[in-house]
């Protein structure tokens, strides 16, 4: 029986001591009541107010600086003093003046954060590619609204957006700023919440809305055709990668690589780095690079100094005679932060909520807030213009007698007495006998009144139409993309950050190059043990170690950068360099290559090849007396698979495999002693892997293909006897001189 709970356990228990005659009492309260009471808020408040932008592409200290510049009259007017504008936003932003001068820092035209500036800005403010380079104190400095700002409070007075109280209710501010454009696209941003975090790189301006207006004209739009790649604010070169954008672009999350633009100096034999990566500084590259030079890993470089100033960013190094540059920068992308990976995680707010998005999903967001506060501004101006039309109605009522209602108003004794008699003498609302009743003694004359009047009927047109495209999506996607095409003919700039096609290849190969190059000889024995052993080893000891029951399959001559292809049983091609291998010796058993390539646990090597230049071809030989001849380049890849599936046909056992640079005469040996000697040649390749094949010795049901060797290494003397003119044939049986003495084995 369950015990019944004691109303007294739930209470918090209060344990009360006595200190040094001081009298405590400690609270006990549990941990989730405390997360639940005490932590929730704090983290939610950090979401929604603090670290994650919304849809306008701003966190709220930006917004509260930049609406507390315009509100200030920044936006085209003369600069101001940092110091000044900062003491005006803490009357939105209760926090201190160093987090809303460090706010308004980061949006400057100075520092360089940003691809379109909002801040105008005059004297030291640092530089984003720098740690060490601190900026001045705000009242050194000076600041107004850049002019892409307009784009941020056009119409911001005409009901665009909601306004709510600052924190002590006596001020009014905007909830979002009504952008004509998908700034949440354009500007950088980052934020760290609790438990959650956004990163939103940069995109050009010019491409982002062209994107936006094939988006409006069609939701089914490609965007990679338009948005070709993130434009980051300090250059550099986007090594270009379809698959990991197309991910960053669907899910929001995901990385690219940036690389540093430099340039060699060959009169002075240096190079000179002049953009560096969004995501580090000069500081960290040159500690990176001094780290490699004491470490001895790089050994290239005399000296690395930064060289910035007013000109702009540049990082000198200088090189050693007889250094290759191309070759050492490519050393120091690899090594250092000259090349960067930029991270993306689209996080931003939607309705208070957290969402992360891909562009698809963001400029669907974009557009249906920026159609409402489209919708909202004409229906403001519907409004307006609705109030000022009852106004000139009224005004027509009276024109059929001015002398009357200038009568009615004589003869009024009290003053509050004058409205209601216009009310009941011409039948108007109270709204427009006020009108009437504060119209100047001047302007009460028939061709002022005729005048006003006339604007009656083109003002109902205009207002007919206003509340046509109120109505009307399809009209105000139209505005919206006549305001994005000529923001894009003010503002738009050329592209920062150069896109780098096929880079890869360059990569694989100067990391081959920094692969040292000496001759092997490699061992690959009949249970799938490898060895690489060196010349100079080989000749202390020639005598090779097997475990037991094993023993030697394959030989080869190779080098230390060579490839190697490993074929598994499960008809698996795993591929490796001679360079992952460690020099071994005859003395011992070398790498059990199941467990070095990382097979499955049932999963055996049954042959190996160097492909060389993957010119050529393999003949596959299966115990069905199938042949099937696959192009070496069929198994080469561009980007660093290490295994291939599907590398041969799974229809019958493969007895046997052979690497085919030139053509050759071949025996076939079946179960049933006969012999088949062809010519490859004979053998057309295929660039299909997992082909069957060419039926090349027919067999009666009971037998099989045993073996196929070169036919140089078998002890066939009758040769003649083997041949035939046409493929398939059973083959003829064997004699006793083509048997040999010994049994043969497979090499």
């Amino acid at each position: 029986m369950a015990k019944k709970k004691n109303p007294e356990d739930a209470k918090p228990r209060v344990d009360s001591s006595n200190v040094m005659g001081l009298r405590a009492e400690v609270l006990e309260q549990p941990i989730t009541e405390t997360l639940e009471l005490n932590y929730m808020p704090y983290a939610m408040s950090v979401i929604v107010s603090r670290a994650i932008p919304e849809i306008d592409g701003l966190k709220p200290s930006h917004r509260k600086l930049l609406y507390t510049m315009y509100q200030m009259k920044l936006l085209g007017g003369a600069r101001t003093k940092s110091a000044n504008v900062v003491g005006q936003t803490m009357k939105l932003n209760p926090h201190g003046d160093a987090a809303i001068y460090d706010t308004m820092v980061r949006l400057s035209r100075g520092y360089g954060a940003l691809l379109h500036p909002l801040v105008d800005s005059k004297g030291n403010f640092g530089k984003v590619y720098s740690r060490d380079m601190s900026w001045a104190a705000s009242r050194y400095t000076e600041v107004r609204l850049d002019a892409i700002c307009a784009e941020f409070f056009r119409d911001i007075d005409q009901d665009t957006v909601d306004f709510v109280d600052n924190y002590d209710g006596k001020m009014k501010e905007p909830t979002l700023l009504p952008t004509t454009f998908p700034n949440v696209l354009v500007s950088a941003n980052q934020g760290i919440a609790v438990g959650m975090a956004s990163n939103l790189c940069g995109f050009n301006l010019g491409e982002v809305c062209d994107t936006t207006i094939a988006y409006i004209k069609n939701p089914g739009h490609d965007i990679m055709t338009t948005l070709k790649a993130p434009d980051l604010p300090t250059g550099g070169e986007l090594l270009y990668d379809e698959a990991a954008l197309a991910d960053i672009y669907r899910t929001g999350r995901g990385s690219f690589k940036v690389r540093s633009k430099w340039r060699y100096l060959k009169s002075e034999n240096l190079i000179e780095v002049y953009e560096i990566p969004y995501s580090t500084t000069t500081e960290v590259i040159i500690d990176k690079v001094a780290e490699l030079i004491k470490a001895g890993k790089v050994r290239e470089i005399a000296d690395i100094r930064d060289e910035t100033d007013l000109s702009g960013l540049k990082l000198t190094i200088d090189l050693k005679r007889g250094t290759d540059p191309d070759k050492l920068m490519q050393k120091l992308f690899r090594l250092t932060p000259l090349m960067d990976s930029q991270s993306c995680n689209f996080n931003i707010l939607i309705a208070g909520m957290p969402r992360v998005m891909g562009v698809r999903e963001i400029l669907e967001e974009w557009v249906a807030w920026r159609m409402e506060s489209v919708r909202r501004r004409i229906y403001y101006s519907m409004t307006k213009k609705k109030e000022k039309l009852h106004l000139l109605k009224g005004l027509r009522r009276i024109l059929l007698d001015i002398d009357r209602a200038i009568k009615i108003i004589r003869e009024t004794e009290e003053d509050d007495q004058v409205v209601p008699n216009l009310m009941i003498g011409f039948g108007i609302d109270q709204v427009q006998a006020e009108y009437v009743a504060d119209i100047r003694l001047r302007n009460i004359n028939k061709e002022y009144i005729l005048r006003r009047t006339q604007e009656v009927d083109a003002l109902a047109d205009e207002i007919a139409d206003l509340e046509d495209t109120v109505n009307s999506p399809k009209r105000i996607q139209k505005i919206i993309i006549s305001e994005l095409e000529d923001v894009k003919k003010k503002y738009a700039q050329p592209r920062r950050t150069d896109i780098l096609y096929d880079v890869e290849q360059e990569t694989a190969a100067v990391e081959e190059d920094e692969t040292p190059d000496y001759p092997v000889t490699v061992f690959f024995s009949r249970e799938g043990y490898l060895k690489k052993i060196t010349p100079q080893s080989l000749r202390m000891a020639s005598d090779q170690k097997y475990k037991e029951g094993d023993g030697p399959f394959l030989q080869w001559e190779a080098t230390n950068r060579d490839e190697l292809l490993v074929f598994t049983d499960k008809q698996q091609c795993y591929k490796t360099r001679m360079s992952d291998f460690d020099d071994s010796k005859a003395s011992v058993l070398g790498d059990y290559l199941p467990t070095k390539l990382g097979m499955e646990s049932d999963e055996r090597a049954i042959w190996a090849c160097i492909p060389g230049d993957y010119s050529g071809s393999i003949l596959f030989c299966f115990d069905n007396g199938k042949i099937a001849r696959v192009e070496v380049a069929a198994y080469q890849t561009q980007t660093k698979r290490k295994k291939l599936t599907g590398a041969y046909s799974d229809k019958a056992p493969l007895v046997a495999a052979y690497l085919v640079k030139e053509d050759f005469e071949a025996a076939l040996i079946s179960t049933e002693g006969r012999c088949l000697i062809f010519h490859t040649a004979s053998l057309n390749p295929k660039t299909t892997r997992t082909t069957q094949g060419v039926n090349v010795m027919t067999l009666k049901p009971k037998y099989r293909v045993e073996k196929m060797l070169p036919l140089t290494q078998t002890p066939i003397v009758n040769t003649a006897r083997y041949r035939s003119r046409s493929l398939p044939v059973a083959g003829a049986l064997l004699k006793e001189e083509d048997r040999g003495e010994e049994q043969m084995t497979l090499l």
